[in-house]
């Protein structure tokens, strides 16, 4: 079952069963968190930021009003988190006054205004949990790979050396995105489906079962939301072959 599709069955069960609700949003406070951070310009903390107390009302007003057919739940969510923080930041000015940008938070001939440290912090927290989705990415392709039989380094083992050996490595993958039965075929089955690879992309076998390895991992990346790895796997293929 692919991600998205996991992540919509889970938010539609949500909506008549409040456990599963609540253990949704457990879930997903990270997700809940980083869209807080990207508002406020820092990691907020439980119990102290009242910004992630609407956050996760926001991802809670979401799940309930997300029907079948609107798209991505998350992007849903994600707009969902930046209007309700608008709304209560508009509402905390109108309050406690509104404070300049350009206010000097430094002395001296390097003076720094409340904007230059804000768009640090936002960099900061950016690559931060940049860093960390791509920790907890390779984390899962790797637990995936194992079922399969194979390590990351088995895979950085088998990369093709020749760049024609790549070319046609890229073809076999374009021809199973084009054709989705087969890489479902393969996690359900867990072996790479090479005479379907070979005949319908008209390939040479040989040259596809030598790269085994390297043709289960670039395939797997297509299955699941790995989009760093996928990502990666576009600055190769600007190179070789077809686009990803």
């Amino acid at each position: 079952m692919r991600e998205e599709h996991r992540i919509k069955q889970q938010v539609l069960h949500a909506q008549t069963d409040q456990n599963a609700a609540d253990e949704l949003i457990r879930q997903y406070l990270p997700f809940i968190k980083a869209q807080t951070a990207k508002f406020i310009k820092r990691i907020p903390l439980e119990g102290h930021d009242e910004e992630l107390s609407v956050a996760m009302f926001a991802f809670y007003e979401a799940m309930l009003s997300y029907q079948r057919g609107r798209g991505a739940f998350l992007k849903l969510a994600s707009v969902s988190i930046r209007n309700r923080l608008i709304d209560y930041a508009r509402k905390e000015q109108r309050h406690t006054g509104t404070v300049s940008l350009d206010t000097p938070v430094s002395d001296g001939e390097n003076s720094r205004t409340l904007l230059d440290e804000t768009e640090s912090a936002s960099h900061e927290i950016e690559e931060r949990y940049e860093r960390l989705a791509a920790r907890n990415e390779i984390q899962e392709f790797a637990l995936q790979l194992s079922a399969f039989g194979l390590s990351l380094s088995d895979v950085a083992d088998s990369c093709p050396k020749q760049e024609r050996t790549l070319h046609t490595c890229m073809l076999a993958l374009a021809y199973a995105k084009e054709n989705p039965a087969l890489l479902e075929q393969m996690v359900a089955n867990r072996k790479l489906p090479l005479a379907q690879l070979s005949m319908g992309a008209g390939l040479e076998r040989k040259t596809l079962e030598r790269h085994r390895k390297y043709l289960v991992a670039i395939l797997l990346a297509y299955t699941n939301g790995f989009e760093i790895i996928r990502g990666h796997l576009r600055q190769i293929k600007r190179k070789e072959g077809p686009q990803a």
